[in-house]
């Protein structure tokens, strides 16, 4: 299987997109594309327009699904822990995903790392922006003295800042911002909020006529 990875990092995009499809079942529509990138998860399922581009690694996850005209930039670390594994990590867990499910139009741009051992939720028209973010789903239970993780939900129409952490368990609601240098730690559901600091806390109410909360094109001029 190994042997058939490596084969396949250098083919020709519209040979390497059947290679992955027959050899691997993945689902990529034939105007979705993956750069020089290391992208072999349980599952692949990249809507029309999806794009990955050079140097990203995306293993050790069940599922990693992009819908319209969704992108992963440069440089990207995404990694799980599969649920189809032996080992007794993750076990009092049951139902447990570990998936990285993109909305449309949605962005994750360069120099992040992404833990999906539990699920990562990008809504629509979502960005996470800048560099060195970190969203991390596991951690451990010192009470419990187990390995234990929790999902993170980002909403639809979201910014998350430069150089931020997300832990797991933590929701940003719909039509919100997390400023730069922020630790959000914890489920918000208020909408239209500038959230930041550490830990996040409301800061104050966005404006509602803001245009990147209305955009119909993921692309930001």
């Amino acid at each position: 299987m190994m042997i058939l990875k490596i084969f396949t990092l250098f083919l020709p995009w519209p040979l390497r997109r059947r290679a992955l499809q027959s050899w691997f079942g993945y689902k990529i529509h034939p105007k979705a594309k993956i750069g020089l990138s290391w992208i072999f998860p349980g599952k692949l399922i990249m809507d029309e327009g999806a794009k990955i581009e050079m140097f990203t690694v995306a293993i050790h996850l069940d599922k990693l699904e992009m819908g319209y005209k969704s992108k992963i930039g440069r440089g990207n670390w995404i990694t799980g822990f599969p649920t189809n594994t032996d080992s007794l990590h993750f076990k009092n867990q049951e139902g447990r995903r570990s998936e990285l499910i993109m909305g449309e139009s949605s962005a994750i741009t360069k120099n992040h790392h992404i833990d999906c051992t539990n699920l990562i939720q990008i809504g629509r028209f979502s960005t996470i922006a800048g560099y060195q973010t970190q969203l991390l789903t596991h951690s451990i239970d010192i009470l419990k003295n187990c390995q234990d993780s929790a999902p993170i939900l980002i909403g639809d129409y979201t910014f998350v800042g430069t150089n931020t952490t997300v832990l797991g368990g933590a929701i940003l609601p719909d039509y919100s911002v997390l400023g730069a240098k922020s630790l959000l730690n914890k489920p918000y559901l208020q909408k239209w909020m500038l959230y930041g600091g550490v830990p996040a806390k409301p800061l104050r109410e966005l404006p509602k006529d803001a245009k990147y909360f209305h955009r119909v094109d993921g692309f930001i001029y």
